[in-house]
């Protein structure tokens, strides 16, 4: 067994490839999380070291405490997953607090999650509460609905509209709307919660002059969420 050949690594790699070729991953900016299922993990378990260290979260998720996440490194950039995944992905799982992670997989090179880890498990934790499906969380930098956050007023209401107004199918496939996050300095706990509370309404949320995070069951329906967003936005600019 292979653990890059797994189907749920395959579709990792995958997505983060396709946000890649969209122009959405600049330099290192973006990140992907994925909640593994037991039996994913289960499966992978000999391919896993749990001699590293322990990490702080500076966020506490006690309902996904023992959970496993694929996730891509701090500093990583896209355009190097599909080339080098073991260099630019790894494997952590949380402790039964849910405060803590270690790396059991990955980052042979050296490394940590992504910087907005805090942020992705507590998304995952809200939308996890919502319901079990969900299972990613992808944060990108699509420019168009990054325009829209210096000319529109930075409001649930505004932005929803907007997008609705601009594309037909909108209104489908994310019906409850989106949320915006005033700028914050990101990489934090503070804007790990904000964009928590957001995700308990919806399963897009803007960050003001930065980026976009979407949330969903499966790769290909979260990948097309934040598609559908960045195409509606080009249409308003």
């Amino acid at each position: 067994m292979d653990i890059l050949k797994e189907e749920f690594m395959q579709s990792f790699i995958r997505m983060a490839n396709d946000g890649w070729e969209q122009g959405w991953h600049e330099r290192n900016g973006g990140n992907l999380t994925y909640r593994m299922k037991e039996q994913e993990a289960a499966a992978c378990q000999a391919f896993f070291s749990f001699t590293g260290p322990w990490v702080e979260l500076g966020v506490c998720a006690p309902n996904l405490g023992g959970a496993y996440f694929v996730a891509t490194g701090s500093g990583k950039y896209f355009r190097n997953v599909k080339r080098a995944p073991e260099e630019s992905l790894c494997i952590a799982r949380l402790n039964e607090k849910g405060d803590a992670y270690q790396i059991v997989w990955g980052l042979v090179a050296g490394g940590r999650p992504t910087s907005e880890f805090p942020s992705h498990i507590m998304n995952h934790a809200v939308k996890t509460a919502v319901s079990p499906d969900y299972r990613v969380i992808y944060h990108a930098h699509p420019a168009n609905t990054i325009a829209l956050t210096f000319v529109l007023p930075l409001t649930d209401r505004d932005f929803t509209l907007a997008l609705w107004e601009s594309a037909t199918e909108c209104p489908v496939v994310f019906p409850a709307g989106v949320g915006v996050v005033e700028w914050m300095v990101p990489g934090g706990a503070e804007i790990a919660l904000a964009t928590s509370e957001l995700m308990k309404t919806y399963d897009v949320a803007i960050w003001a002059h930065h980026g976009v995070f979407c949330a969903g069951p499966d790769f290909d329906s979260t990948f097309g969420l934040m598609h559908t967003v960045e195409k509606a936005a080009e249409i308003r600019v």
